[in-house]
């Protein structure tokens, strides 16, 4: 999540304005970027223990240091709590878990660097003060008590609020990380078929990415523990959005959907007020119990837009939010794949082709089935393996179109080369971890940390 919000705007009463703002996102594909974010656990190489905030080899004392690369600091209070540096930001999520939002950049090779830099950074801090991390799905180890909260406002009131509304939630918060990537629109017409295209095919995206099978050191009976998390985290923000196929599907009906969404909170003069369950609606109407009598800034339907959690987000670009944190290949493949398929027109069309007839049960059945089997789930009677060759195909496809080459000449499918061998050896990441843990590790899942850390 990203750093605390700075209030500013005039107050706003008409709906229409929240449906400008969405509209505003719309730009021509000459400005479209890619925006990648990653979520890592942090860790004592010592003993293998989650991090608290302070202390000389605290998730704080990291962000200090991090300040040597140029990043800004942002503070909550007296605290820390992310960092800045032109367009890219970190920050902490609720259970110490770093994430880097990047910045939008033009081509996959852009991305890649970014990535490649900032794992650099975290790792030659970490070697200072004895901090690893890992990229994973769901925290594979530590019991939820054992992860000390970050102190971040917003988290408090989520902390309070999640229990009330599903029983995972505290488990989202505290124990997952995911890899995700931003991706702009043309148009609402252009919107409406890449949020189609991309919720239908979201569950490839989290078969191929599945890498969260363990839970306090055992088999979780899961491939992507992690994406069935979010089937019990609240039923008013999560899920599949089925109304985004209906006929006169856009950025109305999109905002009428955030509007029914109750709020977390409302931000102002540095601090975070609690607005759990109440209604954005009555916050137009200046009737919002937390600030009787005040309107909303735009700030604050930004805000509210970034407490919805579904499997594609729309806010001024779409979210791709279904792959689980993973290797450094990793970062890179899941926008290699939603670029090639999004960013080109003859593969959105081919992909559109490929989904449009899917049925709402059809796309359901995807869901629910994909965190336990992964690419051995079924749709329409063949395995899921055999769909995601044909999307594989139609993104390499696209990145080949779209012919940005770096310096020495390689264009951006070899990117998408790790999905391909996924694809192929039938192996996700989460089914190599389950054959070392029952193979060469003998059940000790330490042995994860040793060996796939950054």
């Amino acid at each position: 999540m990203s750093a605390p919000p700075k209030s500013r705007g005039e107050p706003i009463s008409d709906p229409r304005a929240l449906v400008s703002h969405l509209e505003g996102g719309s730009k021509p594909a000459t400005e479209w970027r890619i925006g990648t974010e990653h979520e890592k656990f942090a860790y004592r190489t010592s003993d293998l223990r989650p991090l608290p905030y302070d202390g000389p080899d605290g998730i704080g004392e990291l962000l200090n240091r991090m300040t040597r690369f140029g990043w800004e600091p942002v503070r909550e209070g007296d605290n820390v709590i992310a960092l800045t540096h032109g367009a890219c930001n970190i920050s902490l999520e609720p259970g110490g878990q770093v994430e880097l939002s990047g910045a939008p950049l033009e081509t996959l090779h852009d991305t890649c660097a970014e990535v490649h830099e900032h794992l650099d950074q975290v790792k030659q801090v970490g070697r200072e003060l004895g901090i690893g991390m890992i990229g994973l799905g769901f925290n594979p180890k530590w019991k939820r008590d054992e992860i000390p909260w970050m102190p971040k406002g917003r988290y408090k009131i989520m902390r309070d609020y999640m229990p009330k509304r599903g029983t995972l939630g505290l488990d989202m918060m505290m124990r997952t990380c995911t890899v995700q990537v931003n991706l702009d629109f043309g148009s609402e017409a252009d919107m409406v078929k890449k949020f189609r295209v991309s919720l239908a095919l979201q569950p490839i995206a989290t078969a191929l990415f599945a890498n969260s099978p363990f839970t306090e050191g055992k088999p979780n009976g899961f491939q992507s523990f992690r994406s069935h998390i979010w089937t019990d985290t609240d039923p008013d923000r999560c899920g599949d959005l089925p109304f985004v196929f209906e006929e006169g599907f856009g950025f109305e009906q999109y905002a009428d959907y955030a509007l029914d969404v109750p709020m977390y909170f409302v931000y102002r003069d540095g601090k975070y007020i609690d607005a759990s369950g109440q209604s954005f609606r009555d916050f137009l109407a200046g009737r919002l119990p937390a600030l009787p009598g005040e309107l909303p800034l735009m700030t604050d339907w930004a805000d509210h837009l970034t407490t919805l959690f579904p499997e594609v987000r729309l806010k001024r670009y779409l979210e791709m939010r279904g792959a689980d944190g993973g290797p450094w290949r990793g970062l890179c493949a899941l926008p290699a794949l939603w670029v090639g398929l999004l960013y080109d027109d003859t593969a959105l069309d081919a992909a559109w082709d490929l989904v449009k007839d899917w049925t709402s049960e059809e796309r359901a059945h995807l869901r629910a089935e994909v965190p336990r089997k992964a690419l051995n789930a079924t749709h329409r009677g063949r395995p899921l393996s055999e769909v995601a060759r044909e999307v594989l195909k139609i993104a390499e496809g696209g990145l080949s179109r779209r012919a940005r080459n770096d310096r020495w000449g390689d264009d951006e499918t070899h990117f998408i080369n790790t999905l391909l061998e996924v694809v192929e050896s039938g192996e996700t990441p989460a089914t190599v971890l389950l054959n070392r843990y029952h193979g060469e590790w003998q059940g000790d899942i330490d042995r994860v940390f040793k060996e796939f850390s950054y």
